[in-house]
């Protein structure tokens, strides 16, 4: 039997990149998978290549507390529970020159990369802890943990992302939900837009997806709180 079979995780940003890449392996673990996507594009194409009757998407923004609560009631009507949360949206905005920076790029990330790990993890609580039972995962990445001269702002929403979680850890470890921060470097997705980078010495998302699997498929007793990784490539260069 595959580890997840029978158990629903519902993934944020799952409509491409790391999080359509974990949304395969995860069912390929035997898992229902439900994906929050914000852009109605990517639903379509992901249904089209994912579909089966243990996968379903809905568009939503993970900063909306209306549109993150009402995506986990579909979850919950679809799939019956959430076992597993894996908060993998987010929003990268170059701001190396903090006297230009506007307060739209500040809020935007803050939106996405903090309080929308709030308003999910809320949502996936008050499923987990009266079952004494739960993962959540969260994507913070190596810029919730070293600063980047390029990309303060960026870094400082995974560092307050990093605290929600690292906080959360220790508050409802007696609830039997566990958190884990997954934390990779540099990857090779759009987070880079158009910017001139060494894509080929990052990780790939299917790198990140596989060391996902690897926490959310670990044994209910087994707790990993974070797990730090880099290309060999991106470190040697």
């Amino acid at each position: 039997m595959a580890a997840l079979t029978g158990k629903t995780v519902f993934i944020t940003g799952g409509g491409s990149g790391i999080g359509k890449a974990t949304s395969k392996l995860l069912l390929d673990e035997g898992a229902n998978v439900f994906v929050l996507e914000f852009s109605q594009d990517n639903i379509a194409a992901v249904e089209k290549e994912l579909g089966c009757d243990r996968f379903s998407m809905v568009q939503g923004d993970v900063s909306d507390e209306a549109s993150v609560a009402d995506a986990f009631a579909a979850c919950v009507e679809k799939f019956g529970t959430v076992d597993v949360l894996v908060n993998n949206a987010g929003l990268g905005i170059p701001t190396p020159n903090l006297a230009e920076t506007d307060l739209v790029a500040y809020e935007k990330m803050f939106n996405v990369n903090a309080k929308g790990v709030f308003l999910c993890n809320r949502e996936a609580l008050k499923l987990m802890k009266p079952k004494k039972s739960g993962h959540i995962l969260t994507l913070v990445s190596m810029g919730g943990q070293r600063t980047n001269a390029g990309a303060p702002l960026y870094c400082a929403s995974k560092f307050a992302a990093r605290g929600i979680s690292m906080g959360l850890a220790d508050q409802v470890i007696k609830d039997g939900v566990r958190v884990t921060e997954i934390n990779p470097g540099p990857v090779n997705s759009n987070y880079w837009g158009d910017r001139e980078v060494p894509r080929e010495k990052m990780l790939s998302v299917e790198d990140v997806a596989s060391v996902i699997r690897f926490a959310a498929t670990l044994p209910e007793h087994v707790v990993i709180r974070e797990i730090n990784f880099d290309s060999m490539a991106w470190l040697g260069k």
